[in-house]
């Protein structure tokens, strides 16, 4: 899949994305907005798009590198316990700083989630039997284990429904105004492009990148907190997205390859197309309600993870 049609299709769909909503806005209005129109774009449809666009590339990318220094085709924020870890620094800091900002609150999920991801890595260390499917069960389990004890801590503070809340991820609440926080995860992307090359060192093994001069356990640490960092900034904004860097990054690899430096570009492309997919789906199949992009994210994602299992029992991948 060429780089040209992802990008046209993701221009052609973010036009269609700025005029779904049950605000009445035409293109054909787009030369003579009115004052409520031109509000409506600017404050919620053009806000929800970038929202949208920085989610899908973001968590892609995290999905790829770790898959890429994980060794693990089925490791992503999802499978890692990241996203609960994430979940669950939002909600101590509601409990233990309740005069904290977003960005004071993103800092203390990124450290949850940056402790959650090395627990994880270190857990892969101490494994023997590394099955590909095996790895990633052992990480669901360690994110419902931290999982559980965010409801223990939600229920104890009267915070239930807060916690729910950052577990759907949605984008209907977007607007101008509390959504910039994602504006992080740009510059932190460009580092990943720039030691791209070093990660796919890193994937090939500790001795392998040690023989040439690579600082492994660095690189290692430099990708997750890329990981975390991003991974906190957009579950304080949008909420949990699952799957989500789990098949995107699978499906770049098999027509691309795993060079991860080739595949960041698709990744990024690919993963933003789907989720706009998946969030102009939600807001037309029951129309004028619209479904959390979660469950829609959910539910294709699952499919789709299906079909990569059975396709790797096929090809003995």
């Amino acid at each position: 899949m060429k780089i040209r049609y992802l990008v046209l299709a993701l221009i052609l769909l973010s036009f269609v994305s700025l005029f779904i909503g049950v605000s009445d806005i035409s293109p054909l209005d787009i030369f003579g907005l009115s004052e409520d129109q031109a509000k409506v774009l600017m404050v919620s449809r053009v806000p929800r798009l970038i929202s949208i666009l920085i989610a899908g590339m973001s968590m892609s990318i995290c999905g790829l590198i770790m898959q890429q220094l994980s060794r693990n085709k089925f490791v992503s924020p999802t499978t890692a316990g990241t996203l609960d870890a994430a979940r669950l620094g939002i909600l101590v800091s509601m409990v233990v700083f309740t005069a904290a900002n977003p960005f004071q609150k993103m800092l203390v999920s990124f450290a949850f989630a940056l402790l959650g991801t090395f627990a994880f890595m270190k857990i892969l260390e101490k494994i023997k039997f590394k099955d590909a499917i095996f790895i990633p069960l052992i990480g669901l389990m360690f994110g419902n284990i931290i999982s559980s004890m965010s409801t223990f801590i939600a229920y104890k503070y009267d915070l239930i429904q807060n916690i729910s809340s950052w577990m759907q991820g949605d984008f209907s609440m977007i607007m101008s105004g509390n959504y910039e926080l994602m504006y992080v995860s740009i510059p932190i992307l460009l580092l990943a492009f720039f030691y791209a090359n070093k990660f796919t060192i890193a994937g090939m093994g500790e001795d392998f990148s040690k023989n040439l001069g690579l600082n492994y356990r660095q690189v290692v640490n430099l990708g997750l907190i890329i990981v975390a960092l991003v991974t906190a900034s957009v579950v304080l904004a949008v909420g949990v997205i699952p799957f989500l860097g789990l098949i995107i990054p699978n499906i770049v690899t098999i027509y691309q390859g795993d060079h991860l430096k080739k595949s960041l570009v698709h990744t990024a492309l690919l993963g933003a197309l789907f989720v706009l997919i998946c969030d102009i789906i939600g807001r037309v199949i029951i129309y004028p309600y619209e479904i959390p992009i979660s469950l829609t994210v959910g539910v294709i994602g699952s499919g789709l993870f299906i079909y990569l299992l059975f396709r790797r029992k096929k090809y003995g991948i």
